[in-house]
Parts: C-alpha cells; structure tokens; sequence
C-alpha cells in the first residue's frame, strides 16, 4: 500500500499550491523519485523517518518513458516549490534528477540511492554494462510491445526477488513483483542531457549486493561526481532503501545539512 505522501502529479500540484505552501519551510524540501520495475511505495520505510525529522516530502510518480520527458514532469513540480530542494533518486531515478537538477535553480543538493548519476551523452545500460555484475538481462520478461511503438520491460516475478530485492522480506518483495511498474526500453538507451552533479554537491548509497547496477560502476559515478558522502551497505541489495531505510535516511538529511 502506498503512503499518504506518496502521488502522482496531480497530488504534488495540490501539494505545493500557494494556500498549501504559504511560505518556504525552514528545512529543504525533499522529493523523491523512484526508478524503474518500482513505484513511490518504495520509500515507505524513508518518509516516516523524514517527516519525523521535520522534513516536508513529496514521493514522485515518475513516468519511466524517457529521461528528458521523465525530467521535464519533475521539473515542473520542482521548479514552483517555495524554498530549497533535495532531489533523491533510485537506480534509473538517478538520471532523472540528473537532468531535473539542471532546469531547476531551486535544488541544493543530489541524493543517488543505488542509482545512476550519468554524463552527458551517458545510457543507463552503457553505464550498467561499464562494468561486470549485473544480471538484470537475464531476469527480464519478453518484452511488450506498446501501440504507439517502442516496448515495456518488465522482471519475471518469479526472478524478481532474487534479482531486485535479496535482502527483504520474501512476502514483501512478492507484492513488490506483482506492483512493479514497466520502463520503456527507450529510456534505458536515452543519452542524458547535461547533469546536475556536475555543480551540485552529491551524495550516494547503496548495497554491495545489487545486482542491476554492479557496484563497482555506483562507485565509479560517485567518484566521478565527487560525492561529499558515499556509503555501501553491506549485503544490501538494489532497494537499499526498503531494507535498510535508516540508513538511506541519513545520508538523505546529510545532504540536507550541505551548506
């Protein structure tokens, strides 16, 4: 079930109308936007935590259809928020806010949860692909065709656990295969445009057991990105935030606390 902070545009737009966001809160708002074969459910664990904390939050529907259009939709969200922005993305999230963090003057700080943090011109499957790991291709379902052309991708369910989520709770990573939202083939092969991490200070985390994105490539983009702050669980898996919120958290309000 996902949360009550958790909607589509539409409830980000009701969310920061004017009578709903008088004035900018004291702390940096924080949005989040998930990655693909996933939905803004997956930050369940982390929200409660940062409203705890007293940070305003808005989980994002991201559309999964392609990195520009993807990034325009969170930008128009984004952009008319009243006050500083840390930007969260997961795994193909990371692109996204790539290119958000370039239309948007508002965001202050970049959080990679197991996420890709591309250069311009970079694919998130050329990056997946840089270094030996993953073993995504193996775990798809045959592609579905889409009316307009192009084709959704999908895990098999019976593979997703095992494939995404090794490290939750077997009932929990069950409901996660049967809600999985499709990316478009196309998003994965879209070249980014200019990122934001390039001016943007960065943070990353994720698991040393992922196995979509191989962490030597998320150690080689926080390298690259000079992050102010890398952290690596130990034997967590992709969705690093569903077992292992805690710790996603703080890097999060970390991020939060950038000068």
């Amino acid at each position: 079930m996902k949360t009550f902070l958790a909607g589509g545009l539409a409830l980000a737009a009701a969310l920061i109308a004017p009578t709903a966001q008088a004035q900018a809160p004291a702390k940096p708002i924080i949005v989040l936007v998930h990655g693909a074969f996933a939905d803004s459910s997956s930050w369940n664990g982390v929200i409660p935590i940062l409203r705890r904390d007293g940070y305003f939050v808005i989980a994002m529907e991201n559309p999964l259809r392609g990195v520009r259009s993807d990034a325009a939709e969170i930008t128009s969200v984004v952009s008319r928020l009243k006050g500083r922005v840390v930007l969260v993305g997961h795994s193909y999230g990371g692109s996204v806010i790539s290119a958000v963090a370039t239309g948007a003057a508002n965001v202050k700080a970049l959080v990679y949860v197991s996420a890709f943090a591309p250069d311009a011109g970079e694919t998130a499957l050329g990056l997946s692909g840089k270094f030996p790991g993953s073993t995504l291709a193996g775990a798809l379902a045959p592609a579905v065709p889409l009316p307009g052309g192009g084709k959704n991708l999908y895990i098999v369910q019976g593979k997703f656990p095992a494939q995404f989520a090794a490290d939750v709770d077997p009932a929990r990573a069950y409901l996660m295969s049967v809600g999985q939202r499709p990316i478009a083939a196309g998003a994965l092969t879209e070249p980014s445009p200019r990122p934001g991490w390039k001016r943007i200070p960065s943070y990353f985390v994720y698991g040393d057991r992922d196995r979509n994105i191989p962490p030597a490539a998320l150690g080689f983009m926080a390298a690259r990105a000079h992050a102010r702050q890398t952290v690596v669980v130990k034997g967590a898996s992709h969705v690093v935030m569903v077992s292992h919120p805690g710790e996603v958290a703080q890097v999060i309000e970390r991020a939060a606390a950038t000068r």
